[in-house]
Order: C-alpha cells, then sequence, then structure tokens
C-alpha cells in the first residue's frame, strides 16, 4: 500500500515524460523574464531620455542607443508574436552596439580597434545573412510539408 505522496510521485512520473509535464515552468518563466527585459529597457530609456535633457546635448552614438533599446524591444515582440525569437535580431543588435562603441570613440580611436570591430561587424553580417538563409529554407520546408498528404 502506497502513502499519498508516492500515489502524486508515481502519477506524475508515469503517462508521459517528466520533460512534458514541467514544460510549462520553462514557457512562463521565459515569458515572465522577457517581460522584465522588457520593463527594464523601458526604464533604461526613461533614464536616459533624463540624461539627454540634463545635458541639453544629443550625440550620435545616443540615437544608436536608442535604436538599441528599440530593437531589443522589437526581439521581445518577435517573441510574444511567434513563440519565438529570430536568431537575427540579436547579431543586428551586437552590430548597432559595434556602431554605437566606433562612433562614441570618434576620431580618436585607434587603428586596431576600428580594424577589429570592422571584421566584427562584417563576420556578425555575414552570420545574419547565413541566418536568414536558413530561416527561408526552413520555411520552405515547412510550406511543403503543409503541401503534402499525411500518410495514414
Amino acid at each position: 500500500m502506497k502513502n499519498p505522496l508516492e500515489k502524486i510521485i508515481d502519477s506524475f512520473f508515469s503517462g508521459g515524460t517528466v520533460n512534458r509535464r514541467l514544460h510549462w515552468t520553462t514557457l512562463v518563466s521565459e515569458k515572465a523574464l522577457l517581460a522584465f527585459i522588457g520593463a527594464l529597457t523601458m526604464v533604461a530609456v526613461g533614464l536616459e531620455v533624463i540624461n539627454i535633457w540634463e545635458k541639453k546635448e544629443i550625440q550620435l552614438a545616443d540615437l544608436f542607443l536608442f535604436f538599441i533599446y528599440a530593437e531589443i524591444i522589437g526581439m521581445i515582440g518577435a517573441f510574444y508574436a511567434s513563440s519565438r525569437i529570430p536568431v537575427t535580431l540579436p547579431i543586428i543588435i551586437a552590430i548597432t552596439a559595434l556602431c554605437r562603441l566606433l562612433i562614441a570613440q570618434g576620431k580618436e580611436i585607434e587603428y586596431s580597434t576600428l580594424l577589429s570591430a570592422a571584421a566584427a561587424i562584417l563576420l556578425l553580417a555575414g552570420a545574419a545573412y547565413v541566418m536568414s538563409l536558413k530561416d527561408k529554407l526552413s520555411l520552405e520546408k515547412e510550406d511543403l510539408r503543409k503541401k503534402r498528404p499525411k500518410k495514414k
């Protein structure tokens, strides 16, 4: 005769994998964390607006920072719309961040830093292109699967 705790444990582990039964925790925690990131991003935007207002000066690096914030919010929106984050969005954010770094340093930038950042931007742009091809191929495969009749 099993005690009530053993019955609960047996019912939890029987009839399917633990992964399937715990999958909801991943979904909920992922959505909660992205909502938290979105809220913190909006706080950062507000603080940056206050900082610009106090300085009474807007620099190009500040505008790039706002693009980064907008891309982060866009990435969160893309997740909520499709339940997946396109890999190209974080790559684009990294490219924007590197451009901001180059602009913020201005004419005082060392050549080695400039060349390294340019090479990193080129590498990231290539990666974004390859990932976009992969996404296109995946969508084409999905369309083919939908058109093909199912086997019985």
